[in-house]
């Protein structure tokens, strides 16, 4: 088995990283997050001080980060990974960043052969700790193979999609359909308030029809519980979609409904809530409706 370091250890990384060592696998791991790095140590991984470290004591590396700027710095900035890497060992980067950032990744460690895969995931920390998220990847089909038995530690739904960078690109559709079922089942459950009718009941009964998604499933009860601990934070999202529209205007493609997405979110983040879960979209809708809901 390959021995894997992991660098990211936040809401999702941690409960990647640990199904790993479950699984068996020998693992090196590394955060700014000290409390995270001790707590996997107890459970067996080895703790290391730097990206570089990590890529000197492993075969394969793991990333999972917030976005494309951290990505750079921990892969090649210094004390990066970059500068312990060596030819034959594997790459794999599990953050959403931009595709172009995911290309530029990928060509500089080429150039000190090494492969890369762009491997960002769908599911929240629910799907994090439960090892079924969905993982969408970009890069050859060799690495890939390299990669799967990692994939199905972590994931259940494990795709090649195309060549580098195109993981990113499904990852921006994804949370572009995602963001905008979001804000369509808090308006719904809006309306539905509005005009006086139980929303639990449109939910159950939108369930059992063409409506039926799992987005009202899990968000539309997140929105009668009036649950919004993050399972996926708005601030997080928001980034997501800066990169489908960032995307879209590189391809020369307006994404007007992704934008009105975006502004919600922006709203939200102007209130102080970018900490919420993204189905805080539906306290934004109660607010421009007028619609007060008990806690």
């Amino acid at each position: 088995m390959d021995k894997i370091g992991f660098i990211g250890l936040g809401v999702m990384g941690r409960p990647m990283a640990r199904n790993l060592i479950k699984a068996g696998y020998s693992m090196v791991v590394h955060d700014i997050n000290r409390e995270a790095v001790d707590e996997l140590a107890d459970e067996g991984a080895a703790p290391v001080s730097s990206a570089r470290e990590v890529a000197e004591k492993s075969d394969v590396i793991i990333t999972m980060l917030p976005d494309s700027p951290d990505v750079e710095a921990v892969v090649l900035g210094p004390e990066g990974v970059i500068e312990g890497v060596r030819s034959g060992q594997l790459f794999i980067d599990m953050s959403t960043i931009a595709p172009a950032t995911a290309l530029k990744v990928y060509q500089a460690l080429q150039g000190k052969g090494v492969d890369a895969l762009d491997a960002p995931v769908s599911g929240g920390d629910v799907g994090a700790k439960a090892g079924t998220l969905s993982i969408m990847v970009g890069g050859t089909d060799k690495a890939f193979k390299r990669a799967k038995s990692l994939f199905e530690v972590m994931g259940k739904n494990i795709v090649l999609i195309g060549e580098a960078g195109a993981g990113q690109v499904t990852k921006a559709c994804n949370q572009v359909v995602v963001a905008i079922t979001i804000q369509a089942v808090a308006e719904a459950m809006t309306l539905a308030r509005k005009t006086g009718v139980d929303p639990a009941k449109v939910r159950d009964a939108l369930l059992g029809g063409f409506a039926q998604s799992r987005i009202l499933d899990l968000h539309g009860q997140r929105i009668l519980d009036r649950n919004f601990e993050p399972g996926f934070r708005v601030r997080l999202h928001r980034k997501d979609l800066a990169i489908a529209l960032q995307t879209g205007h590189e391809q020369s493609l307006p994404l007007p409904a992704t934008a009105q997405a975006a502004d919600m979110m922006d709203a939200l983040l102007d209130q102080g809530k970018g900490d919420l879960d993204h189905s805080a979209l539906a306290l934004l809708v109660e607010e421009l409706g007028g619609v007060e809901v008990d806690a």
